[in-house]
């Protein structure tokens, strides 16, 4: 496995192979903001928003590969602000599921993590489903629980889910 931070200009020839995982995994379940089915064009928008995002300094992408195929990605959003110059967020991990339980995730997080310490950042924050094995995963990376919201995002069977937010404190490097 290969990971490897995009930019803008990566990310153009990569955009239908990030549809594809895009429409993977929301199809498969996972909460990344989506409700299945994932048409290929609502998720080529999203990309081309991403691909935006990243010609500023504030978006971190990476993704992994697998034998060239496109096996994960995970996106960092640096805060900008002057009270929150030392947080980042995590959003939109992903692991095709063809991919799946061979440690990608965890090693797109360790990436991100890595990218954050570098940039002088000590705290992380993420949510996600709660309960849904999403939420194992952080705890296992020593993510801790910082609350719940309830009735926060709607679910493909049309019912409203809570979700976690989770922070991570990193030492200073």
């Amino acid at each position: 496995m290969q990971i490897k931070r995009i930019g803008a200009k990566q990310l153009e020839p990569l955009i239908p192979q990030m549809v594809a995982l895009l429409q993977d995994v929301v199809d498969g379940g996972a909460s990344v903001g989506f409700l299945p089915p994932l048409s290929e064009a609502e998720a080529r928008a999203y990309w081309l928003e991403v691909h935006e995002a990243l010609r500023g300094p504030h978006k971190r992408l990476w993704v992994a590969l697998e034998r060239g195929e496109m096996a994960g990605s995970v996106q960092l959003n640096l805060e900008s602000r002057a009270n929150g110059l030392h947080r980042a967020e995590v959003a939109k991990l992903m692991v095709h599921s063809a991919h799946r339980r061979k440690g990608i995730a965890t090693a797109l997080m360790q990436t991100a993590e890595a990218e954050v310490q570098k940039l002088g950042r000590t705290t992380l924050v993420l949510d996600t489903l709660e309960g849904h094995f999403a939420e194992g995963l952080y705890l296992n990376l020593g993510w801790q629980r910082a609350g719940v919201i309830p009735q926060y995002a709607r679910w493909q069977d049309g019912n409203l889910y809570a979700t976690v937010v989770m922070y991570k404190l990193l030492a200073p490097s």
